[in-house]
Formats: structure tokens, C-alpha cells, sequence
């Protein structure tokens, strides 16, 4: 039974698994709809977002008002995603988790990791939303094709989207109803209100749209309006009772932001103070690893790499992936403090980049023919092509070059997995110096064979990863940054300093 036991404690938890037949079917949107007007009714909902993403979960969160949570196959034993599921549903009204793809889609031929597998392994009721665009009659086989595809499934509503009007609404579902089981739950007509403005990596990032919370609030007014809500809950409800897997450490309740790590877990005396780029050009970043960062001891301390002229006073840095493409002019236009995070790099101080990250502390960044001047710590230049370079899940081997040392004990460092949605190439990159922490064995990194460039104290990465039982990678880099914190506050001529934006 793996992780569950005979005593385990049976808890009941409603929940839903939002899918579709296929990609671009609207089911994020609808999701973000129902999230924000089950919020707007004091409706608790926690949402989950399978498989690797940023941007779904930025819009989710701010709809329903709780950090957006992933459950993925690749980076996540099924014991660790039903038990962070059971951990972050605790205290919600209803868990919504929006797929990703289609049903039946994922990497595997078996479907094992599939939305259908989730929906298995966490026994979820699943809502298809069906793009219903000239569909009339036809939208039955459909629908019986994928009940009849794997039995196991409960397929317990479908929600119509993109419906041309009050006519095509109908025919649907009269058509529906006399060819299926399946009940209608939603009829979502076309509505431009329901845009929102597609980027290269998917939908815009909610930490641009300066009126994130308004356009959220206009499309759970429209979603709801033509959702049946009280019967999702009612579907939601008929989810059976999950075991609770048994104890360990990752079950432990994590801080929230504002919250102090406890004191068990990291004494007060040796927190550490970490630089957290959040802004408009950086911020894709998982609320499990911010948790698992606090969690080590560390206080995060935001930092907005567009406006704040000066680094603040902190041990370490951390800047994770974003579109710093679209802010190259503002970025370079911020010269103080792009000189002070390159003191600081050459003078020791810890930093962990990913992606947008590393594109920041490269020489330069180019896109659309336009060149900016960026950090100059990594001896390499950025440029942006208009096809991915880097994308999907990605395997990697450390090298021993990683600057924060690895747990001890017998057993090796496992495989890192992560992945990596990367339209940039790092070009003209003097290696002289440099070293790099991974070698690649799935995915491009930085050129096909490695990645995790290593300067001093910094490590820079192409991969996005996850602070999860099988890597933890937030306690060792905080564990690292507070050893270099310690080693700072050893008098030095006399004087004990800490780094900062005049070391």
C-alpha cells in the first residue's frame, strides 16, 4: 500500500478535476471563472494545477484567493502528490484542480501520467470542457469515445464552451442528453470578456495585468452566471473518502508568506535574509518551493529589479523565471542596482538563478533586433529566437561543481528533474571560468550537454526545479547561504560585516 497504513485517519475532501478533449479547449479560463465566483459566493476553493506551469497558477491564485499548488507526475511520487493534496485541501470548501492538455494526453503511451491517472489516483470526479464551436450532433460520439475509453473515469458533467448562442445551446443539449448521461453543467457562450492576452509561454502572467483582479472578478461574473454551481458542488461532494497517507516530514505544515519558520525546524538565531526577485519580469515561482525556502530558515525579502535603485541588505539572492524580455529597457535603465548584484556576486554572495534569472545576470539580452546591457556576471550573451530552444521536462546528473554541498549520508545525490520552457540561447560564452553544476540527460539546458553554470557563489540554470522529497534543493541552498553568512560575520580586520549592496 506504499505509503498508506491500516490506522490510517480517513478524511473527506470534495473535490473536482477540470479537463477537456483537447488543448485550447478553454478550460483555464473556465477555471479561473469558477475559482473566482465560488470565492465571490464564500466558497473556500483551493486550486491545483497538474503538471509543470507558472502562468495557469498565477490566475488560479489570484481567482480563489489561496497559492495555486502543482501535482506532477515526473517530479512527484503519487504518495507525495496525494499527500500534498490532502495537506494544502485541508481547510477548503472545495479542491478544483485544472488539468492540463487533454484528458487522456501526457508523456507516457500507457497514460500514467495522464489527467485521467490523477483523476485515478486522487478518485476526482472529472468535468469535461468541450470547445463546442460548430459542433452540433457529433459532440455525442465524443463524449461516449471518452467514457467509453477507460471505465474507470467518472466523466460526471461537461461544461460547453465557446457556444455560438441561445440556439446552438439548445441543440447541444437536447443532443446530449438523448445520446449520453452525461448532465450539462455549464452552456459558456462566446465572450470576449473571456480573453485573455496569449504570450509565447502561454497565457499572460497576472503579475502584469494591472487590473489582474478586475479582469479575474469580470470572468467569474460571466462564468457563474452560466454554471450551474450548486451542482458542481454537489458532484464535488460525491468524491469518496481518501486515506491519509502516513507521517513524515514533508506532511509537517509549511509557513505562509508572513510567516516566520518554526522554531523547530530552524532556529531564530540562524535565519537568513534572501533577496526574492518579484516583479513584473520575474515571477515564475512555486508557492511549494517559497514555502520550503521559509520553511530552512530563510525570510524572503522582496526585490523589484525594475524600480528599487539599491540591493537590500540580505545574504542571499534568488531570481527566478519571468519575461525579463519584455522589460530589457527598464532593467538596464536600473544601473545601481544592476552594479550591486554584480558586486555582490564577485564578492561572494550567494545567488540562485533560473531561466529569466540567468538571462538577467548574462552580458546582454537581445530580442526583435534590440540589444540591452544587463548584470555582465555571466561572460555570455543573451539572445531570444522566435522557437523554443529548451522545452519540456528535462534530467539531469549533478557534477559535484554545485557550490551548495550535497546532503551527507551513503547514498548518491538522485537524478534532479525539473524542466525548462526556454526561447533564449546563452551565445559567445567564455567558459574559462566557468563550471558547470549538471550534466543534461533529457532536454537542451544550456547547450544540449550541460547546465547549471557555476561563478563563485552562484549557480545560474536554464532548468526550473522543485523543492520536493526527492530534491530539496531550498534547505541546501539556504543551508549554504547561512554558512556564508556565518563565515561574513567573522571579524574581518576588525569589522564583522554582512553581504550587501556595498560588499
Amino acid at each position: 500500500m506504499g505509503a498508506y497504513c491500516s490506522h490510517a485517519r480517513i478524511t473527506h475532501m470534495s473535490r473536482l478535476l477540470i479537463s477537456a478533449a483537447h488543448k485550447s479547449s478553454g478550460k483555464t479560463t473556465v477555471s479561473i471563472g469558477l475559482c473566482a465566483a465560488f470565492r465571490a459566493r464564500g466558497t473556500q476553493v483551493q486550486p491545483f494545477k497538474k503538471g509543470p506551469d507558472y502562468i495557469d497558477p498565477m490566475w488560479l491564485s489570484v481567482a480563489s484567493g489561496r497559492p495555486c499548488r502543482n501535482l506532477d507526475f515526473f517530479m512527484m511520487g503519487q504518495d507525495e502528490i496525494v499527500a500534498e493534496f490532502q495537506r494544502h485541501s485541508a481547510g477548503a470548501d472545495l479542491s478544483l484542480i485544472e488539468g492540463n492538455k487533454g484528458l487522456y494526453d501526457g508523456l507516457n503511451l500507457d497514460g500514467s501520467n495522464s489527467n485521467a491517472a490523477l483523476a485515478r489516483l486522487l478518485h476526482a470526479p472529472v468535468v469535461l470542457v468541450i470547445d463546442a464551436r460548430g459542433m452540433t450532433r457529433g459532440i455525442a460520439p465524443l463524449i461516449l469515445g471518452y467514457q467509453a475509453f477507460d471505465r474507470n473515469i467518472n466523466i460526471a458533467g461537461v461544461i460547453l464552451n465557446n457556444l455560438g448562442g441561445a440556439r446552438h445551446e439548445s441543440k447541444l443539449r437536447a443532443v446530449i442528453e438523448h445520446y449520453t448521461d452525461v448532465p450539462v453543467i455549464g452552456a459558456v457562450h462566446h465572450d470576449k470578456r473571456l480573453e485573455i492576452v496569449e504570450r509565447h509561454l502561454g497565457l499572460m502572467p497576472s503579475n502584469e495585468a494591472e487590473a489582474a483582479t478586475l479582469r479575474v472578478n469580470e470572468i467569474g461574473e460571466v462564468v457563474g452566471a452560466q454554471v450551474d454551481l450548486d451542482k458542481l458542488l454537489e458532484i464535488a461532494a460525491t468524491a469518496p473518502q481518501l486515506p491519509e497517507p502516513a507521517g513524515g516530514p514533508h506532511l509537517n505544515p509549511l509557513p505562509q508568506a508572513g510567516e516566520e519558520a518554526e522554531v523547530s525546524l530552524c532556529d531564530a538565531k540562524s535565519t537568513v535574509r534572501i533577496g526574492w526577485a518579484k516583479d513584473q519580469a520575474f515571477g515564475f515561482y512555486y508557492a511549494d518551493d517559497l514555502d520550503a525556502l521559509r520553511a530552512a530558515g530563510a525570510e524572503l525579502v522582496p526585490l523589484d529589479t525594475l524600480h528599487d535603485p539599491h540591493l537590500p541588505e540580505v545574504d542571499g539572492l534568488f531570481i527566478g523565471g519571468g519575461f525579463p524580455e519584455l522589460f530589457m529597457s527598464e532593467l538596464e535603465a536600473n544601473v545601481t542596482l544592476r552594479e550591486e548584484i554584480g558586486h555582490a556576486i564577485e564578492n561572494g554572495m550567494p545567488v540562485y538563478a533560473e531561466c529569466g534569472g540567468l538571462m538577467y545576470l548574462a552580458r546582454s539580452l537581445t530580442w526583435h533586433g534590440e540589444k540591452h546591457n544587463m548584470v555582465g556576471v555571466i561572460p555570455g550573451d543573451v539572445v531570444m529566437h522566435e522557437k523554443p530552444v529548451g522545452r519540456g521536462y528535462i534530467r539531469l546528473n549533478e557534477t559535484g561543481a554545485n557550490p551548495w554541498p550535497a546532503p551527507t549520508g551513503p547514498s548518491p545525490v538522485p537524478e534532479v528533474r525539473g524542466h525548462e520552457f526556454h526561447y533564449s540561447s546563452l551565445d559567445n560564452l567564455d567558459t574559462s571560468e566557468l563550471k558547470y553544476a549538471y550534466e543534461v540527460k533529457r532536454g537542451h539546458g544550456i547547450d544540449g550537454h550541460h547546465d547549471g553554470i557555476v561563478y563563485k557563489n552562484l549557480l545560474a540554470t536554464y532548468a526550473h526545479l522543485r523543492s520536493l522529497g526527492a530534491y530539496n534543493w531550498a534547505a541546501r541552498f539556504v543551508a549554504f547561504v547561512r554558512s556564508k553568512a556565518q563565515e561574513a560575520e567573522q571579524p574581518v580586520d576588525g569589522n564583522a560585516r554582512r553581504h550587501d549592496r556595498a560588499a
